[in-house]
C-alpha cells in the first residue's frame, strides 16, 4: 500500500514538474515571437527616414504628412508591450498609407529608382511584420490555453503565470486588410 502511495506521489511530482515546464517553454516562445516581430518593426522604422527624405525631394510642400510619418515613427519606436505597439504601429500604417498615396500625385516621384526600392522593401517588411504577427499570435494563443485550461490552470494560478495580449490590428489596419486591393497598369 504504502509502495501504490509513493508511485502516486510519484507521478504526480512528475507531472507538476512537466506541466510547469510546458508553461515555461510557452511563456519562452511568446517571448521570442514578440523578439521576432520587434526586429520586423525596427527594419520598418530603421526604413522610414530614407523615405520622408525621398519623398521630401519631390513634395516639399507635403511638410504635414511628413511630419506626421515622422511623429507616428518616433511614437512606435518608443512603444512598449504588445497593445502599445499595436495602437503605435496602426498610427504608423496610416502615416505612411498617406505618404505613399502622396507618390501618385508626383509621376516623377513614382518613376524615382531610390523610392520604387524603398517602396519595395516596405512592402516586403510588411509581409514579414504580419507572418510574425500570426506566428506570435498563434503562439499567445496556445499559451493563455494552456494557462487557462485544466490542469494547466492549476499551475499557472500557483505560479503566477498569468495570460498575455495578442498582437492586435486596429480598426484602420483591419479594414484595410479586408478591401480588396487595386491594380492599375
Amino acid at each position: 500500500m504504502f509502495l501504490v502511495f509513493l508511485v502516486l506521489v510519484a507521478l504526480v511530482g512528475v507531472w507538476l514538474v512537466s506541466a510547469y515546464n510546458g508553461l515555461v517553454s510557452m511563456r519562452q516562445r511568446y517571448g521570442q515571437a514578440f523578439s521576432d516581430i520587434d526586429v520586423q518593426l525596427k527594419q520598418r522604422h530603421d526604413l522610414i527616414p530614407n523615405l520622408v527624405e525621398t519623398v521630401k525631394g519631390y513634395a516639399a510642400h507635403e511638410k504635414d504628412t511628413l511630419e506626421e510619418v515622422t511623429r507616428a515613427r518616433n511614437l512606435a519606436v518608443s512603444a512598449q508591450g504588445p497593445a502599445a505597439q499595436s495602437a503605435a504601429e496602426a498610427q504608423l500604417s496610416g502615416a505612411l498609407g498617406r505618404l505613399i498615396a502622396i507618390s501618385e500625385s508626383y509621376p516623377d516621384l513614382k518613376a524615382n529608382a531610390n523610392f520604387q526600392q524603398l517602396q519595395s522593401e516596405l512592402a516586403d517588411i510588411e509581409n514579414k511584420i504580419a507572418a510574425a504577427r500570426r506566428f506570435f499570435n498563434n503562439t499567445a494563443a496556445e499559451y493563455n490555453a494552456a494557462c487557462q485550461g485544466f490542469p494547466g490552470v492549476l499551475i499557472a494560478q500557483r505560479f503566477n503565470f498569468k495570460p498575455v495580449d495578442f498582437f492586435n490590428l486596429e480598426e484602420g489596419e483591419r479594414k484595410a486588410v479586408q478591401e480588396t486591393p487595386q491594380v492599375k497598369f
